[in-house]
């Protein structure tokens, strides 16, 4: 339909006007478009205008909607502008509407049981907002996957602490690039070089190429909410910040029975040390490698049960010690060894842990922290993967290839 822009009068008798002006309100363009998901529309466009259709997906009222599901709108006879994902709490979910197509598309994941509220906005030909509102609910999942981290969130650590992700559902091998894809890790003043590397089905670990760099802010993101990491089970996302502080690296030589400590760089002490004795089949010869002090504690009792020596065995132990700094799961420590001082220095008698004096035992322990990294050199025996944390006894190449992204 036309309007002329001519300025004739025209005689029309009344019933005919009227007639022709009801026919005009009842049968002009109505107020609603067809939007392909039931939800409403509201428009002021005349005839002269193509209705604007709404396709928006997930459909309106959709229940049980997948976390990972992308929310997309598309309008036919219209140009989309503001589209908004909204929570009941404000939240909104991130998105944009692409170039080429004109369909907004969400990218970031929906929270779980939720009714999201979606508000579109387009433009018809005339010009005129066509508004569209709709609704979606997500699914509540059955079994989440909760994502533990080492280290705690606020701590201070060491410059060989890798970061350790344990979740407590096992994740499917098709699953784990797309947990990997969702662990940023983020560090201030610089950027740092790392990798994650999968250590089993529950456990994936972050190291840099080389050590941390000393005083450096670490924040990581574990975006695991709208990841199903097995059929059934999705993540929890979490985010933790820690704090690598001074370097602190120390060297064991195994065989000139020495521990030398250092920071930033420079020597702080040399302490003369005992180490694991030879004989019992080798049992007790303490492990070579890079180790990394995994806790550290005033006093500990030292059962040699616990290390898979029974009561009966001439070799068992079982006393208190002080000033414990772990270094293995199979339970070598540094501590203090007040029994075996004139030995320190001299000759290798403990069943594998690191003995000194208590009091380089005390300064060690109070110069130290988790994450800290003690190296040792001059044993035969090789310090097993996963006897600790050990990530930095792996070539980086290989380290890399344990990534799910490689």
């Amino acid at each position: 339909m036309s309007t002329s822009h001519h300025r004739a009068r025209v005689w029309v008798p009344a019933a005919l006007a009227l007639a022709t002006t009801t026919a005009l309100t009842a049968c002009g363009p109505a107020g609603t478009a067809d939007s392909g998901a039931r939800g409403s529309s509201r428009a002021s466009a005349t005839a002269s205008t193509a209705p604007v259709a709404f396709t928006v997906t997930p459909a309106e009222a959709s229940a049980d909607v997948r976390l990972d599901a992308p929310v997309t709108v598309a309008v036919s006879g219209g140009r989309l502008g503001e589209v908004t994902v909204s929570a009941p709490d404000g939240t909104t979910v991130p998105g944009g509407v692409d170039a080429a197509t004109g369909t907004w598309t969400s990218t970031g994941p929906l929270a779980a049981g939720t009714r999201y509220a979606v508000h579109a906005v387009a433009t018809d030909g005339g010009g005129r907002a066509v508004v569209h509102d709709s609704a979606l609910t997500t699914l509540t999942p059955a079994v989440t996957a909760f994502p533990a981290v080492s280290p705690l969130s606020g701590s201070t650590v060491g410059v060989g602490m890798p970061i350790v992700v344990t979740l407590d559902e096992p994740v499917a091998d098709d699953r784990r690039a797309a947990v990997e894809q969702n662990l940023r890790v983020t560090t201030r003043p610089s950027a740092v070089e790392g990798a994650w590397s999968w250590q089993s089905d529950t456990e994936v670990e972050f190291r840099p190429r080389e050590y941390w760099p000393a005083q450096t802010a670490v924040h990581l993101d574990l975006d695991l909410g709208g990841v199903e990491v097995s059929p059934g089970v999705w993540g929890k996302t979490r985010d933790i910040d820690f704090t690598v502080g001074s370097a602190v690296v120390s060297t064991v030589d195994v065989a000139a029975h020495t521990l030398t400590v250092t920071r930033d760089g420079q020597v702080l002490r040399t302490i003369p040390v005992t180490l694991g004795q030879s004989g019992a089949g080798g049992r007790y010869v303490t492990r070579s490698g890079t180790k990394v002090i995994m806790s550290l504690e005033e006093s500990r009792q030292m059962d040699a049960e616990t290390t898979g020596v029974s009561k009966d065995d001439p070799d068992y132990y079982n006393v208190a010690v002080k000033y414990a700094m772990r270094v293995t799961n199979s339970g070598e420590f540094l501590h203090a060894a007040p029994w075996s001082v004139g030995s320190q220095g001299r000759a290798n008698v403990s069943h594998g842990c690191t003995g000194m004096s208590t009091e380089d035992a005390r300064w060690m322990f109070e110069h130290s922290k988790v994450g800290d990294v003690v190296t040792y050199v001059g044993s035969e025996r090789a310090l097993e993967d996963g006897n600790g944390f050990t990530a930095w006894n792996t070539d980086w190449d290989e380290w890399k290839a344990g990534s799910a992204l490689a």
